[in-house]
């Protein structure tokens, strides 16, 4: 990194937080002014990370340095759990080791984050490193009456939590009914869920008071930021598809095995992305993953687009709307490849602009700081000074450090830019264009969406005109 700003000024300015339990915004407030401590749930590790997982790892680490800015010590705590029925069906499905697929696909999401400008976290627990742990609060659940063995399973008795749906606003009756609920003979009441339940061979497991097996989901959450962060944490965020079951579930795992005392103070959920529209999923053929996207995109452009959504709100993926977000970004760097040309250094102490920070301290409004970081852009072409030229760039890096773009040499990023732009091979995408005009012309329109999508992931905008097709990068 050749540009690096010194961020300085006062930052003691209130940050606002929506939270998903009040559902009101709240001004932040921590249990220790000195240590803030945030956990999130991390990746499930049976695949490669899609668009979708990798926005919760953008706005929570945009999070951590907002905090950071205030706050002498921020400890983030972001799982990863690796043992999971998915992944033993992906290793059943491969004729490997459980272990082998859950290493490799932490490793690819570690990287593929990375790529995203997403710094790692201070805490990086595994669940399967975290069996006694888990055992531990099982054993406290049944002692304290909130939990029943039953035909070597561990089940959390939903009806011993007054306060079970709060977080989801939901009534017993309607989880039931609008989620999968498994309904098992042992269970005492159908909302009832699994803590711990029974392993055989070859499926991964431990020896337990409940005989061999291997932890529920949700339980493996709450042992992690136990013994982590603490009994009560600040910050607790993960997206909005968490809510219900498994933070609810934390909840109640986490309020119960502590003697009624909170397991976080703010609950923050983000918001899902659609493709096209469309929801993501795997019948569809338009599950966006950050490995392939990574081919054709470099790793900020993605972040841009990731931070272009508040992130409490939906984000549509479409090529066009990546393009645009590659086109602003070669426009912020060609300005301060401009200013850096001219012998401006811009290694100067830079204050974060007041209207900058003061969108995302609201909570973390995006969108305005975008917005307020394209404005600080298009200020220094007006400018006359080469003194002032440079004020105004390390203004801007400022800024775009705290957002985690901006910070790679300017020529450098170009060049890459165009690089990736290079490889594109137009033959077999115009072959790929004319099966997918051939396929409408015959009415398969399952054929012409499928190739539709295909074209999306390689970052391939699509125009349909009475004169044919046209596609462009």
């Amino acid at each position: 990194m050749l540009i690096e700003p010194r961020i300085t000024g006062s930052l003691s300015m209130s940050i606002v937080l929506y939270n998903t339990r009040s559902r009101n915004k709240e001004v932040f407030t921590p249990i220790d002014p000195q240590r803030v401590t945030m956990y999130v749930c991390g990746p499930t590790v049976y695949n490669y990370a899609h668009i979708g997982n990798a926005r919760p790892a953008v706005i929570f680490d945009l999070l951590r340095q907002l905090l950071q800015l205030q706050h002498p010590q921020v400890v983030y705590a972001r799982n990863i759990t690796d043992v999971d029925d998915k992944i033993n069906q992906a290793a059943a499905d491969q004729g490997v080791a459980i272990a082998e697929i859950s290493s490799q696909y932490a490793d690819a999401y570690r990287k593929d984050m990375a790529a995203l400008g997403v710094q790692a976290p201070n805490i990086e627990p595994h669940a399967t490193d975290h069996i006694a742990e888990i055992i531990n609060m099982i054993k406290q659940l049944i002692s304290s009456g909130h939990a029943y063995a039953a035909e070597g399973h561990v089940l959390f008795s939903t009806e011993s939590f007054s306060d079970y749906g709060k977080l989801s606003g939901r009534k017993i009756k309607d989880m039931i009914a609008g989620a999968r609920v498994e309904v098992a003979p042992f269970k005492r009441h159908p909302a009832d869920f699994v803590l711990w339940k029974p392993s055989v061979n070859p499926l991964p497991g431990w020896d337990s008071p409940w005989g061999w097996g291997r932890p529920g989901w949700h339980i493996e959450c709450s042992a992690m930021a136990e013994k982590h962060l603490g009994n009560t944490i600040d910050i607790h965020g993960g997206g909005q598809d968490l809510v219900f079951p498994h933070h609810e579930n934390e909840i109640a795992q986490s309020v119960c095995a502590h003697g009624g005392k909170a397991m976080a103070n703010y609950w923050l959920h983000n918001g899902f992305i659609t493709v096209e529209k469309r929801k993501m999923s795997k019948s569809l053929g338009n599950t966006l993953t950050v490995h392939e996207l990574l081919k054709q995109w470099q790793g900020e452009t993605l972040r841009y687009l990731l931070l272009s959504a508040h992130y409490r709100q939906p984000l549509d993926w479409s090529a066009g709307e990546v393009q645009r977000c590659q086109k602003t970004l070669e426009r912020l760097y060609t300005i301060l490849r401009s200013v850096k040309e001219q012998g401006l250094d811009l290694k100067i102490a830079a204050e974060i602009p007041a209207d900058f920070l003061t969108a995302l301290n609201d909570d973390i409004n995006t969108p305005r700081a975008l917005a307020e970081l394209n404005a600080l852009a298009r200020r220094i072409g007006k400018l006359d000074t080469a003194i002032e030229k440079q004020a105004a760039a390390a203004d801007l890096l400022a800024a775009g450090a705290l957002l985690g773009l901006l910070q790679a040499d300017p020529s450098e990023w170009l060049n890459a830019g165009s690089a990736k732009t290079s490889n594109v091979d137009a033959n077999a995408i115009q072959t790929m264009v004319e099966a997918r005009d051939a396929a409408r012309a015959s009415r398969d329109f399952a054929e012409a969406d499928r190739l539709r999508d295909v074209l999306l992931e390689m970052g391939i905008s699509l125009e349909d005109s009475p004169d044919g097709t046209r596609w462009r990068i």
